[in-house]
C-alpha cells in the first residue's frame, strides 16, 4: 500500500472508530475506502472487521460507567451477539463471494436509510423511556437476527440495537447506547475471529484500521458527545452513497 493511500486509511480509521462510539456506522467510511483502494469486495470486508474491532473494545471501555448495573443484561444479550455474528460470518464466508458482492450497494444503502432516520428514532426512543419491560424472548431473538446481520456485513447494526431496546428496555439512552457498543463488539470480534481462522486477510489494511480506530474509538467515548451529530451523519451517509454507486457501476 503507497505512503498516500496508508494516510487515507489511517485517517479513515480514526473518523470510523470515534464515528462508532458516537453515532455508529463507522463502516461506511472504512469500508469504501478499501473499495476505492481496489480491495475485492469480501476481502475489504472482512479485513475491515477485523480492523475494527480494537476500535469498538476501546469505545465500549469508555462506556464503563454507563455499564454499571447492566451485567445480566450483557450477558443475556451477549449470548445472542454471539450466535449471531458466528452465524453472519459463517454465511459470508459459504456463499459466493458474488453474492457479496451484488448485496454490497444494497446493504450500503440500508445502513446509509438507518443513519439518517437515526436523529427520528433517538426522539421516538426518548419520547418511550417510561413504559417497556424486559424484553423476552422478542428481543433476544431481534438481538440475534442483528448479530447476524453484524457478522455478515454490520454497519449500522447499533442503529437496529437502539431500535429494538427502545421499543423493549426503559432505560437511559445512554445506558442503552453503552450495551450496544458491547454488544457489538462481541459481533465484530467473534467474525473478527472466524476470519482469522478461515480466510485470507488484508494484514496491513488489518493494521492501520487498528492503529486509527482505536485512537478514534478513545476520542469518540471522550469527546464525541461535543461534535455535531448531524455533521457526522452527512459525512456517512455521502461517502455511502458513493460507494453503493460505484460498486454497483
Amino acid at each position: 500500500m503507497q505512503a498516500l493511500e496508508t494516510a487515507a486509511l489511517a485517517a479513515a480509521a480514526v473518523a470510523a472508530g470515534g464515528i462508532n462510539a458516537v453515532v455508529g456506522s463507522g463502516t461506511l467510511i472504512t469500508f469504501p475506502t478499501l473499495l476505492a483502494f481496489g480491495v475485492p469486495p469480501v476481502l475489504a470486508n472482512v479485513s475491515n472487521t477485523i480492523g475494527l474491532v480494537p476500535g469498538v473494545l476501546t469505545a465500549a471501555y469508555g462506556y464503563r460507567r454507563e455499564l454499571a448495573g447492566q451485567r445480566a443484561r450483557v450477558l443475556r444479550f451477549g449470548a445472542a451477539s454471539l450466535l449471531g455474528g458466528i452465524a453472519g460470518a459463517v454465511l459470508l464466508l459459504t456463499l459466493p463471494s458474488r453474492a457479496f458482492e451484488a448485496a454490497v450497494p444494497v446493504l450500503i444503502l440500508t445502513a446509509c436509510a438507518l443513519v439518517l432516520l437515526q436523529p427520528r428514532l433517538s426522539r421516538w426512543l426518548a419520547a418511550r423511556q417510561s413504559g417497556g419491560g424486559g424484553g423476552g424472548l422478542p428481543l433476544w431473538a431481534g438481538v440475534l437476527g442483528t448479530g447476524v446481520y453484524g457478522g455478515y456485513f454490520g454497519a449500522a447494526q447499533g442503529v437496529l440495537l437502539m431500535g429494538l431496546f427502545g421499543t423493549f428496555l426503559p432505560d437511559d439512552l445512554r445506558r442503552l447506547n453503552a450495551l450496544k457498543t458491547v454488544l457489538a463488539a462481541l459481533v465484530n470480534g467473534v467474525a473478527a475471529a472466524f476470519f482469522i481462522v478461515l480466510t485470507e486477510i488484508d494484514w496491513s489494511a488489518v493494521a492501520i484500521i487498528a492503529a486509527g480506530s482505536t485512537i478514534g474509538g478513545f476520542l469518540g467515548a471522550k469527546i464525541g458527545r461535543r461534535l455535531s451529530p448531524a455533521a457526522l451523519r452527512g459525512v456517512i451517509v455521502a461517502v455511502g452513497v458513493t460507494a453503493s454507486v460505484a460498486v454497483a457501476v
